[in-house]
């Protein structure tokens, strides 16, 4: 796996607010608005700028990205940007088979880049070096794809750099020699590029690459006839029952066809540190590139032609074929049919062979899975997955072995020798989860289950094997040893998920009895720290528990990430970074994680951010943004359960509400809002009642406390939390002030194949899509609620006219409302000056109808005094469902589709 070493560092969170913030204090106390606050406050072209004590901490530097070596004795540090000017994103793109493409570049568009790259050495006392810069980069150098050659003596990635009219140059293939530092382009030639639309380029061995180039041979791209050939026609005259989400970015026509292969196709090179090229193949559009362990075949994945108008490259006929490592085609695994037909139900797969990977524990042994119920989750069937094996170069009639049964959907495989391997399996539906422990090289040893539970269960986790690196460079469970004792041990790295919160640990696990010793656990008191990776595996040999060594994330509520090794046995902790906190301003920020209970007896938390220096005795209670996304759940036990730390630093993205604790806010970040479907039940069906109750619960309990003005309350959500936030004012407008609602989807029935978690679609579930609709109430909000939306939102279940005619049904009953449109913005925002507006916006917007108001709230609590309410019946005893996959998860399966 490319890049296994990364190490991110925790200093910036989701852009949507959905993790742990933290912010930017105010030395002012009065936050009414006043037009000062606005005036100069433009960027000088439309775009404004929020006040400075926000946009310094968005403006601050990031920190860098780390990266470690093969053998553990060298870190990179990745220098990463700040947020890039508007312009970027402008650049022309080419959206194409549920993918976009700078034409200019031939790669994915928007990418993010490096800007230089540190090595530091790991000193025997685990401390760093001085930094070497890598050098001989051509001024401006945009990096991306780092990537160690196996004996970490080379680093390869692509460089581009920016061009005259404002564009990017085309992908240059860099290497580096991290002992000297020097780096320069792989390819002698100047004309040999990138393309990497898709894979790109991978280590074969220490000295030799294989990429993906751009055709030498390539002309321009096609040109747009300007009078079509023929209609657009599409057509089921066989009646297929295919069914669809709304992905974006889809082939359209014949023209986009070609354009697709245009810029998709790649001749594949293989290219030598010596500067020997050899061309191998014929130019195909390949997806994905994978050496096998031993370097002597290549796993190489491409998708074909006929295409689809109705679903993303991702389901593309798609090919599979084994090439020697010098190029040589071997024999075809598979070649898969167009699947546009996959259901819409969870657990749904491809027909076929899936999931074709080696086997990380030997040379060159292929592992794949194929469905025995058609790919289809409502099929009755046993097993339902069954898990094959087979070496690199089979013998014509040599049949695949079967390694293992399934009856609930395939996961994975951890693998470790032939004695050991963990086999995955889960069932959404249920949430069943189990992990198997099988022998692969010894068939009369019978599968055992391991582990049992539920996935929603977070106090049950045993955690996961820890793995570590082989000499071929795949990544094997580690099986330790301790001095006089013939036991197989594994490492557990767990969560350590409590009612208190979450106590990563390390616990050595008997595989074969089952029981478990904690040889670590993170401080309960006043950090959390996790276990990020092994350290010890460097070399080859058996893995000692008393000479263990592992590298540690450690922070605290006000105190960054900082990266530590433990060494046993003492575990004596030594420091390796030493960052600076993004934000001193807010250093002295005050977290707390609560509980409290909604009507129905469900438990739920929050998180709840208070400005530095506040004092509620003193200060009084403060105007507050209660920001959250719902969750899906089966039962009301999990959905009670505790998740996150008390003790986790307080990070900041970009457009995160905590951003407004510098504007002496009272922040509730995360408040459960749990919709749970027990037993048969479906999912949604009490979706709003459910809302409304957790919504209650939340606002009872700020108020409690004595932090939050009743009268001065925003909600606020981002994607499915938009959806939250409109339902919210439509069904109870007696609990808050206003709303901000950004890049979301309000109307389902646009959305008839299934949304969320929900399996059902539009003509089987009608009255829940309705319902659960804020577009259907519009005529019920009557409270100020501010939309966003990127323009070009590429999210399959939030398309930008989602927001558009919203605001037109809002427009139309006299509801008081604002729609901001950013320009060339996705599903989420990154440009500056759209990100500073949209603060601007939701600043404004705060200080307008929530900090200002001053309306009397006496009877708000009590939605049976607010005619204006919904209606709901919080008492009824009825349950609804929904699953437990956020609204961005359709784009991460867009992505998914999109990189195969």
């Amino acid at each position: 796996m490319r890049f296994h070493n990364l190490v991110p560092v925790k200093a910036v969170a989701s852009e949507d607010g959905g993790g742990p913030n933290g912010s930017s204090a105010s030395s002012a106390t009065n936050n009414s608005i006043s037009p000062a606050d606005y005036e100069d406050s433009s960027l000088g072209n439309g775009y404004c700028l929020p006040p400075p004590e926000i946009r310094d901490i968005v403006d601050a530097p990031p920190l860098p990205a780390l990266s470690f070596s093969p053998h553990r004795d060298k870190i990179l540090f990745l220098k990463r940007r700040s947020l890039p000017p508007l312009s970027e994103l402008a650049r022309p793109e080419e959206k194409l088979a549920g993918v976009r493409i700078d034409g200019k570049c031939n790669c994915r568009s928007r990418m993010s880049y490096y800007t230089g790259i540190g090595i530091h050495q790991l000193m025997d006392d685990c401390t760093l070096g001085p930094e070497k810069e890598i050098n001989g980069l051509p001024d401006g150098a945009k990096i991306n794809f780092v990537t160690w050659s196996n004996d970490g003596r080379h680093l390869s990635f692509s460089v581009r750099i920016d061009e005259e009219d404002g564009s990017s140059s085309m992908l240059r293939l860099w290497v580096a020699d991290v002992e000297t530092g020097k780096a320069r382009p792989l390819f002698e030639s100047p004309d040999m590029f990138l393309n990497a639309v898709f894979d790109n380029f991978v280590w074969v061995n220490n000295s030799t690459l294989l990429v993906c180039s751009i055709p030498l041979s390539r002309g321009d791209p096609p040109k747009k006839p300007l009078v079509p050939s023929s209609p657009k026609i599409q057509s089921n005259e066989q009646k297929d029952i295919i069914q669809a989400r709304t992905y974006q970015d889809l082939l359209k026509d014949e023209y986009d066809e070609r354009l697709f292969e245009y810029y998709a196709t790649s001749q594949l090179v293989l290219a030598s540190l010596d500067g020997t090229v050899k061309l191998v193949g014929s130019p195909a559009i390949f997806t994905s590139l994978d050496p096998s362990p031993d370097e002597k075949y290549i796993l190489i994945t491409s998708i074909h032609r006929p295409y689809s108008f109705i679903v993303p490259c991702g389901r593309f006929p798609k090919k599979v074929d084994v090439w020697t490592a010098d190029g040589k085609f071997v024999r075809e695994l598979c070649d898969l049919p167009l699947a546009e037909d996959i259901p819409i139900t969870h657990n749904c797969v491809r027909k076929g062979m899936r999931s074709i990977n080696w086997r990380a524990d030997k040379p060159s042994t292929l592992v794949w899975v194929e469905a025995q119920d058609g790919g289809d989750a409502k099929v009755e069937v046993s097993p339902r997955d069954i898990v094959y094996t087979q070496p690199a170069e089979s013998l014509g009639s040599e049949q695949p072995a079967v390694l293992h049964k399934l009856d609930l959907r395939y996961g994975g495989i951890s693998w470790c020798d032939d004695s050991l391997a963990l086999v995955y399996e889960s069932w959404y539906k249920t949430r069943k989860i189990r992990t198997w422990v099988i022998s692969p090289g010894f068939e009369n040893v019978s599968p055992r289950i391991l582990f049992d539970r539920s996935s929603e269960d977070v106090y049950s986790d045993p955690g996961s094997p820890m793995l570590r690196r082989t000499p071929a460079g795949t990544y094997v469970i580690a099986k330790m040893t301790k001095e006089g004792d013939q036991g197989t041990y594994v490492l557990l790295n767990g969560s350590g998920a409590t009612p208190h919160g979450n106590i990563p640990f390390l616990d050595l696990f008997d595989i074969n009895t089952g029981n478990k010793e904690r040889i670590w656990e993170s401080d309960k008191e006043k950090f959390y720290e996790t276990v990020v990776a092994l350290m010890s595996d460097q070399s080859e040999g058996e893995l000692y528990v008393d000479q263990l060594k592992v590298l540690t994330s450690k922070e605290s509520k006000t105190e960054n990430t900082q990266y530590f090794i433990l060494s046993w046995p003492g575990k004596k902790a030594c420091q390796i970074t030493n960052f600076p906190h993004p934000y001193p301003q807010l250093s002295s920020l005050k977290k707390e994680m609560i509980r409290y209970e909604r009507k129905d007896g469900v438990q739920l938390t929050a998180t709840l951010y208070l400005p530095p220096d506040y004092d509620p005795s003193r200060d009084g209670p403060l105007p507050c943004l209660v920001w959250s996304y719902p969750g899906e759940f089966k039962s009301k036990d999990a959905a009670g359960q505790v998740r996150g730390s008390p003790n986790e630093f307080a990070g900041i993205g970009p457009t995160s509400p905590l951003l407004w604790l510098a504007r002496r806010f009272a922040i509730l970040s995360g408040p459960t809002i749990p919709i749970i479907g027990e037993g048969n039940e479906e999912a949604n069906d009490r979706y709003v009642e459910q809302l409304v109750g957790s919504a209650e619960a939340a606002v009872e309990e700020v108020i409690r406390r004595g932090v939050a003005d009743p009268n001065k309350i925003a909600i606020g959500g981002h994607s499915y939390g938009a959806f939250m936030t409109a339902n919210l004012l439509a069904h109870a407008p007696h609990l808050f002030c206003c709303g901000i609602a950004r890049s979301g989807a309000y109307n389902r029935t646009l959305t008839p194949f299934g949304f969320q978690n929900e399996d059902r679609t539009l003509w089987e579930a009608t009255p829940t899509y309705v319902e659960m609709s804020p577009f259907m109430s519009a005529n019920k909000i009557k409270k100020p609620i501010l939309l966003i939306h990127g323009e070009e939102d590429n999210n399959s279940g939030t398309l930008t006219m989602q927001s558009d005619r919203f605001f037109n049904a809002l427009k139309g009953h006299g509801a008081l409302s604002r729609l901001v449109i950013l320009p060339f913005e996705s599903h989420g925002y990154s440009a500056r000056e759209s990100v500073l507006h949209v603060l601007w916006e939701t600043d404004r917007w705060l200080q307008k109808y929530c900090v200002a108001n001053s309306s009397d709230a006496s009877a708000n609590l009590d939605p049976r005094k607010d005619e204006s309410s919904t209606g709901v019946d919080t008492d009824s005893k009825s349950v609804s469902a929904a699953g437990g996959v956020p609204e961005w998860a359709d784009d991460k399966i867009d992505i998914f589709h999109s990189s195969l």
